[in-house]
């Protein structure tokens, strides 16, 4: 259904559905590969009259959804959306394309450059001033009093939102490599799509978001560098998504030793096993109160999952996929 939206989840609590149908007509925008992108410049417009006013809500410790996509973020999202204090944005890139328009990195909004990584560098007066005006709007037009907010590519910026919001708080979700790896491949098969010629899939228009992790974020890493043409050349969704997921485990567990009280890690798979101790332990961690209906919608909607099989990968990053799976507790 529409904006991730299902008949239990209106029958529970249809003020949340209210909520959630606001944030999604009026601050996600649509992205490549998605219908409905007729509403981009009607969002955009809308974004222009709330940037030129005032804040019309503070905005406190907004929580941030991180990890690789397709590791369970939007269930996450939907199931925190539940929550009373909370109004759920699942990855607003058009809301982020306002704030910097360097963001876009699938091609959505800009094919001028994009930087995976952004900092404080990046932060002035007017990116603060915008990102807290649409997130007080955001929290005003749906009675909510926290923003959450997924987006799993800020992981690569997490010190630019720092910058914007002294207070916000992240969510590093891990899932097995296997698991995501072919969530992705499968993704592409079913929304990948060919458009005047132009190919629209996970990786953006014409491979935009590959190109730039593998140009601005495989060369930090010792061990992939040297084979940074070959990682070009790969054609294969598994591998390709092994890449990202290897870059992007690590990124996380960096943030969590550099920022340990600001960043709560999840794993995917004790979330679906025992829902209602990690979503109490969730509710503490991010300052939440209690909601008996938050955490009833989190039990019922999720669940364990039939893991993937492992499939060859290219040798020259078997290695450190597998060292990461090893890393993580993954046999």
């Amino acid at each position: 259904m529409i904006a991730q939206l299902d008949k239990k989840y209106i029958r529970l609590r249809p003020s949340k559905a209210i909520s959630r149908l606001v944030c999604y007509g009026l601050f996600e925008g649509r992205p490549l590969t998605t219908r409905g992108r007729w509403i981009n410049p009607f969002v955009f417009a809308h974004f222009a009259v709330e940037k030129r006013i005032p804040a019309l809500r503070k905005v406190d410790r907004p929580i941030y959804i991180l990890g690789t996509g397709r590791s369970g973020t939007t269930v996450l999202g939907m199931v925190l959306s539940m929550h009373r204090e909370c109004a759920f944005l699942n990855e607003p890139k058009a809301l982020w394309h306002m704030i910097h328009p360097a963001e876009d990195l699938i091609g959505s909004y800009s094919l001028t450059d994009a930087s995976y990584r952004l900092g404080t560098a990046d932060v002035d007066q007017e990116r603060r001033q915008t990102a807290h005006r649409l997130y007080g709007a955001c929290l005003s037009a749906t009675f909510s009093r926290r923003i959450v907010d997924k987006y799993p590519e800020l992981i690569f910026r997490v010190p630019f939102v720092m910058g914007l919001f002294d207070d916000a708080q992240f969510v590093f979700l891990i899932r097995n490599g296997w698991d995501t790896c072919s969530s992705i491949e499968k993704w592409s098969e079913r929304l990948g799509q060919n458009v005047s010629g132009d190919t629209h899939d996970w990786w953006g228009i014409n491979r935009r978001k590959w190109k730039l992790l593998v140009d601005q974020i495989v060369p930090e890493h010792a061990d992939l560098a040297p084979y940074l043409e070959e990682i070009k050349e790969f054609t294969s969704h598994i591998d390709m998504a092994a890449v990202e997921w290897i870059v992007t485990m690590r990124e996380g567990i960096a943030l969590k030793e550099r920022y340990p009280d600001r960043v709560h890690v999840v794993r995917f798979e004790e979330m679906s096993r025992d829902p209602d101790r990690i979503l109490r332990n969730l509710e503490e961690e991010l300052g939440l109160a209690h909601d008996p209906v938050f955490e009833s919608y989190g039990a019922s909607t999720l669940h364990p999952v039939v893991p993937a099989k492992p499939e060859a990968l290219h040798c020259v990053i078997a290695a450190p996929f597998m060292d990461m799976m090893r890393k993580l507790g993954y046999a």
